[in-house]
């Protein structure tokens, strides 16, 4: 969320094993206030790690960890056997690098059944759902994302916490390796159509044009059938599993999470059509330009080595 890369990781050498912990020090209290983007954002790094261990030819063993005892401890990955031969996950690994979230304007063009069919499963294989809303709840889910704007807009403290992790200045040497650059703000709606939140709230950027974006914009709900830490870390995966596999068949995404921050809108969110429990989040697909790449935490800053 906000790209606070809210991640830590630990090997242990001796037992050769990756642990994920999640970083107390990156919450948003207003925004996340029970850590569920702050897990998914968490779970989507442990997928990154798994593909990349597939990629070496490591068998990423991986095990959920969220516990009472010792809750910021996510997951564990042992590394120590060789990748199964019918493992899928290095294919995804040349997406990790293209893969930049879009709020830039995409074409009209539908999006073929086979593709959104291979998402679906996609997510399927980490224990989501993955749920395109028919047009009667594509717009009722507009609505609660322009609501949810109208209350972010009205609340100081949640416009304040998006100013702190958002830049509209000039980048250089000593500008933070985290938060969203203005670059990566996209253009500014000539008419709000799609659901692409403005991180400049009302801030001037420089250079910023504006533009007219689709006017059916394509939403898919990725979500799970239970709403525990454990199922937020899965759903993580589960979306950088999709994000990946639509990056490679060429499309370009973004992320919508406004009216799941708020807890009396999130259960609106819910298609009642699907047998999806609970929405994690919100993805908008389609057909456009890649988004820029956003500054990353130098690795000496996540990785521990003991």
């Amino acid at each position: 969320m906000h790209n606070a890369q809210p991640w830590m990781f630990r090997y242990l050498n001796g037992r050769c094993t990756m642990q994920l912990r999640g970083d107390p020090g990156r919450v948003m209290e207003k925004a996340d206030p029970q850590n569920r983007a702050l897990h998914l954002g968490c779970g989507a790094a442990l997928f990154n790690l798994r593909v990349a261990a597939a990629r070496l030819g490591r068998e990423p063993v991986t095990t959920l960890l969220p516990t009472p005892d010792d809750p910021w401890l996510f997951a564990e990955v042992r590394l120590d056997l060789p990748v199964r031969r019918e493992s899928d996950l290095a294919a995804l690994h040349p997406a990790i690098r293209r893969r930049h979230t879009s709020r830039f304007p995409f074409t009209d063009e539908q999006v073929p059944d086979a593709v959104l069919d291979g998402l679906r499963a996609a997510a399927l294989l980490e224990g989501a759902q993955l749920h395109v809303p028919d047009a009667w709840h594509l717009q009722e889910l507009l609505s609660l994302i322009h609501d949810a704007e109208s209350r972010e807009a009205l609340d100081p403290e949640v416009r304040e916490e998006l100013v702190r992790w958002t830049r509209t200045g000039p980048e250089d040497a000593t500008t933070p390796k985290e938060g969203i650059p203005g670059r990566a703000f996209g253009p500014r709606q000539y008419d709000v159509t799609a659901p692409v939140r403005d991180f400049a709230a009302g801030r001037a950027v420089p250079g910023r044009d504006t533009a007219a974006f689709e006017k059916h914009p394509r939403l898919a709900l990725l979500g799970t059938d239970n709403d525990r830490p454990g199922d937020w870390l899965r759903a993580g995966q589960a979306m950088e599993r999709v994000l990946l596999r639509a990056t490679l068949d060429g499309l370009a995404c973004s992320l919508t999470s406004q009216a799941l921050e708020w807890s009396e809108l999130r259960w609106a969110v819910r298609d009642p059509v699907s047998a999806m429990g609970h929405v994690q989040m919100v993805i908008r697909l389609g057909y456009g330009p890649a988004g820029p790449p956003t500054p990353r935490r130098r690795v000496s800053d996540v990785l521990e080595i003991v």
